[in-house]
């Protein structure tokens, strides 16, 4: 479980920093790399499902944002 819970954990980190950086280029292949492996963490229980749900949510609406202000 601990594998699976830093590798979504780093997943998560990759999109953040492209969205950081405003890479929107990036930033979509690193939300399509991290999407699957989240949901799937969730639906393994290593996360709760709806906190697995809501990261992905948050994510997605993050990236959008910077195809809307680009």
């Amino acid at each position: 479980n601990k594998v699976h819970r830093t590798r979504m954990r780093n997943e998560v980190r990759r999109v953040e920093e492209a969205i950081a950086a405003g890479d929107q280029d990036q930033a979509l292949s690193a939300m399509k790399a991290a999407e699957p492996l989240i949901a799937r963490v969730g639906q393994t229980g290593i996360v709760h499902k709806n906190t697995a749900s809501r990261k992905i949510s948050r994510l997605t609406k993050r990236v959008k944002a910077m195809s809307a202000g680009a």
